[in-house]
């Protein structure tokens, strides 16, 4: 119950992210337009974190997760149904609206009931929940395309996932319910009914939640100023590599299925790492994770950027993707688990909402940046443009993560 909703969601997603540029582009939009059209998928979970903060402190995450997955299946019924490039990028934007509450709600449950000796893998298994469906939904959107020839199957089995994902979430068993929160995540105890807690949130968290995530983002400014920052970058390459990927595909002349099965492969590598990083994190520190995946992925991008001209380009691009898949593997749960071991002991909620509003926007902002890069100058530019971001976010882990995460209390 904690892992299954995450996958089925991921699952789903993961079979219709691939093809956001490519639909984009057959309803007119060109390379760079099909790039904006996909930012619209970490615009809207950058614009989700606030409503699903204080949706999460007042309702709880069952709720919320049964909410996002019903307004989810209406964006997908957009996805199927829009005849305009408006609309269909109006459901995308939506759809990411939609990840952000499910991710915040699952986020704060963990922050608040995983105990510190494993918290990385804990956070890590559910990086990996969402990277066995980025995994397997290319090649299942390879299956459906090669079987029914049309990209309308892989919206109908989004759909199916997102039914299946809010009848799990509403009639399996509440985890919230079963699994007592730690000690520091109680809450306010002069406040005690006597009652079981069953919120992921607990009451002076709600409090907290209500003053604003933007006043909790001023209030934690230095380590989110800085390890913040550092982590906005690391969500910046992971998005990156899910638009540039497809685009660049798309540019040097491969079809649909080729470019699913590419991406697809990419994600396998990514998955297959992704409890390896938990340990790496566990054993000898954050940073050891942190820190390698920045490096590979920024020279992936930066080797990528010089091989489109060439006459192996469809080699070229293969093996990079294969490079990405690794680097991002090895930051499987970094993000989750920098944001819970920076979290205030008392009350998590508002400040994760702000750490993820904050990682977020690093998201948000790189398919944009390739985007006007791509419009200004070309795709090879945006690529390594996103090089130059992922080497100086490693600069930044290297500098902070030992200041904010100390290898010896790493939840203090």
């Amino acid at each position: 119950m904690v892992y299954a909703p995450t996958l089925l969601f991921s699952l789903g997603e993961g079979a219709v992210i691939p093809l956001v540029p490519i639909i984009a582009s057959q309803l007119g939009a060109d390379v760079a337009f099909a790039a904006l059209v996909s930012s619209a998928l970490v615009v809207g979970q950058l614009c989700g974190n606030i409503p699903a903060g204080w949706a999460v402190a007042r309702f709880g995450e069952r709720w919320t997760m049964v909410i996002a997955g019903l307004i989810s299946m209406a964006a997908a019924v957009g996805l199927l149904v829009s005849p305009a490039l408006w609309g269909f990028t109006l459901s995308v934007f939506v759809l990411g609206f939609c990840a952000a509450a499910f991710g915040l709600a699952r986020h704060a449950f963990m922050t608040t009931r995983v105990p510190i000796e494993f918290r990385a893998r804990a956070l890590s298994l559910l990086g990996g929940s969402f990277r066995l469906g980025v995994f397997i939904g290319p090649f299942v959107t390879a299956g459906l395309l090669a079987v029914f020839g049309t990209e309308q199957a892989s919206l109908w089995f989004f759909l199916v996932c997102l039914a299946a994902m809010v009848a799990l979430v509403t009639f399996g068993p509440d985890p919230e319910k079963t699994v007592a929160p730690l000690p520091a995540f109680r809450g306010d105890l002069s406040e005690d009914s006597g009652e079981p807690v069953t919120g992921s949130i607990p009451t002076g968290a709600l409090r907290q939640a209500q003053a604003g995530v933007f006043r909790t983002l001023w209030e934690n400014r230095g380590v989110l100023g800085r390890l913040g920052l550092a982590a906005a970058a690391l969500s910046a390459v992971r998005s990156a590599r899910q638009v540039v990927l497809p685009l660049w595909g798309v540019s040097i002349g491969l079809d649909a299925q080729n470019i699913a099965l590419v991406v697809g492969v990419s994600g396998a590598i990514d998955f297959a790492l992704f409890y390896a990083s938990g340990q790496v994190m566990d054993r000898f520190g954050r940073l050891w994770a942190a820190m390698p995946a920045m490096v590979l992925m920024g020279l992936g991008f930066l080797a990528l950027s010089f091989t489109h001209e060439l006459d192996a380009a469809t080699m070229w691009f293969g093996m990079l993707a294969a490079v990405l898949g690794v680097g991002n593997g090895l930051s499987s749960g970094i993000l989750l688990t920098l944001g819970a071991d920076t979290a205030p002991a008392n009350d998590p909620a508002a400040y994760l909402g702000s750490w993820r509003t904050l990682t977020d926007a690093g998201g948000a902002v790189a398919p944009v940046l390739v985007w006007a890069v791509t419009a200004v100058s070309s795709l090879s530019f945006a690529a390594g443009a996103m090089g130059l971001i992922g080497l100086i976010g490693a600069a930044g882990f290297i500098r902070w993560i030992p200041r904010f995460v100390p290898r010896t209390s790493p939840g203090s």
